[in-house]
């Protein structure tokens, strides 16, 4: 039994396995490989894209989902422990699919288990299945995920989509430039995992005349639900914004991703920008997770 609870659980050739399936999905989008297999989806924490895109995965490859979005109407509020409700559920399906705002919580979740677990985010830490769809995004724009330039903008810090990204990249040798407040800026311990890897990285703090040589732009909002001091917050959650004009002098080839929802950190005028690829990248996440499920189901 295989979990994804890190990025790390996959090797560079289980990711190069991922983008090929993924492939194979985008091209027949129903496959019910999964027919009798039921799924749950466990959201202790909101979602939009990453809960529905892995629903509509469950359903084009012909299993069932159950769950819930909002512990509110389980027993949860009832004063239920995380590992009795995990350990009554792992009963009741084939799969466990959970986001969780407690760092570590789907990493425990997939030691007490019966079945397969597969993180969609903790808090701060890790979301593994969203770094997969970054890097098919990535492999479509550029036709490589080898050498390139990656710009990161926005919470270094919360990030888990940066933090997941940067790990899966340096498989690939990129080169990053991190752009962020010094109060959301990288945490150190990534910065060893950069240095430890002989992994090449600088470390900004202005956006403008940042992006001219990068080959990707993974623009990131500052996150209100990670601050524990509203001021804080208030002080950095609009100090970037990706305008339009920022975009003439950029590579033909770069693309702008972005993990969303976006609040403001990237002006919508900047969609009609063919430059802008962020919501391509949503439809790429149900191809990637359709690969996920069936590669962990041994289907594929």
């Amino acid at each position: 039994m295989k979990n994804l609870i890190s990025i790390n659980d996959f090797s560079r050739e289980e990711i190069l396995r991922i983008m090929e399936l993924a492939g194979e999905f985008e091209r027949r989008p129903y496959q019910p490989l999964l027919e009798g297999r039921v799924v749950a989806s466990l959201f202790f924490e909101p979602s939009t894209r990453t809960r529905l895109s892995f629903e509509s995965a469950i359903n084009r490859l012909g299993a069932r989902v159950i769950g819930f979005s909002d512990t509110s109407s389980t027993s949860v509020t009832k004063g239920e422990t995380f590992h009795d409700t995990i350990m009554t559920i792992s009963n009741y399906c084939d799969m466990i699919v959970m986001r969780h705002s407690l760092e570590g919580a789907p990493r425990y979740a997939g030691e007490i288990s019966r079945v397969p677990v597969v993180n969609a985010g903790d808090g701060a830490n890790q979301h593994p299945s969203q770094t997969l769809l970054d890097l098919y995004s990535i492999q479509k724009t550029q036709g490589r995920l080898d050498g390139l330039n990656i710009t990161m903008v926005g919470d270094m810090k919360y990030g888990r989509t940066v933090h997941s990204l940067l790990q899966a990249m340096s498989q690939f040798g990129a080169r990053f430039t991190f752009i962020a407040p010094a109060e959301l800026a990288l945490p150190e311990e990534y910065r060893i995992y950069l240095r430890d890897r002989n992994i090449e990285f600088r470390e900004k703090t202005a956006l403008e005349g940042s992006l001219d040589d990068a080959d990707i732009i993974y623009m990131t909002r500052v996150q209100r639900e990670r601050f524990n001091d509203p001021i804080e917050y208030e002080r950095v959650k609009n100090v970037y914004v990706l305008r339009d004009d920022m975009l003439a002098s950029t590579k033909e080839n770069m693309r702008i991703l972005h993990p969303l929802p976006r609040v403001n950190e990237i002006d919508y005028k900047v969609d009609a920008n063919p430059k802008a690829y962020y919501f391509p990248q949503t439809e790429n996440g149900v191809w990637v997770r359709m690969a996920i499920i069936s590669y962990l189901f041994g289907v594929k």
